[in-house]
């Protein structure tokens, strides 16, 4: 059978396809994007939350049991923090320490 250019099958995309496809994976894009970017903001605030509260009952615990304050998380050792001092998830450059007149932990 003789082929012409009306029965022939279609080989690949138009060009309507593919940028209909452009379009659509660019809109999801828009839209996930912005929502990571804001859910790894919210997990490192967490975790910064967390990292006080845990560093706070280790302070607790060792003025339980030792009778005294410590002056700096250093102090407490691998009996109140087998982990050591955890890092500050939302920024590198600050530390956790204790103050000295609440005894509570902040990062600092």
């Amino acid at each position: 059978m003789h082929r012409t250019k009306w029965n022939r099958k279609p080989h690949g995309f138009s060009l309507l396809e593919l940028l209909a496809v452009i379009v659509i994976l660019g809109i999801i894009a828009a839209i996930v994007v912005p929502r990571l970017s804001t859910s790894s903001a919210l997990s490192k605030q967490r975790v910064n939350e967390h990292n006080i509260a845990t560093l706070n009952a280790a302070v607790e615990r060792y003025f339980v049991n030792e009778g005294s304050w410590p002056t700096a998380l250093a102090d407490i050792g691998t009996d109140y923090l087998p982990n050591g001092v955890p890092a500050v998830p939302t920024d590198s450059k600050l530390s956790y320490t204790i103050d000295g007149k609440t005894h509570r932990v902040s990062a600092n």
